[in-house]
């Protein structure tokens, strides 16, 4: 039961009150979360780190084999003869 029987505790706050409020929130929250290592990283818990690591390696080998094989396959087609 509230001390003050006069008391409206159903009141909402005044806009620019919930605003100033809300921005607080979010500064304080955003400058206790963990950075990110790059623009876009969802920033996992640090014990995914090796595994993303592992994971970019195998994304990176696997461009530079497809690019290899493509400049390669480029490099063949360029050589035969023209069709007439």
């Amino acid at each position: 039961m509230p001390s003050d029987p006069y008391e409206n505790h159903d009141a909402a706050l005044p806009q620019p009150v919930r605003e100033h409020l809300g921005q607080q929130l979010r500064s304080t929250y955003n400058a206790e979360a963990e950075k990110p290592d790059y623009l876009g990283d969802p920033g996992l818990p640090p014990e995914f780190t090796p595994q993303l690591r592992r994971l970019e390696g195998r994304l990176k080998a696997h461009d530079t084999g497809r690019e290899a094989v493509e400049d390669a396959l480029n490099d063949i087609l360029r050589e035969l003869p023209a069709k007439s």
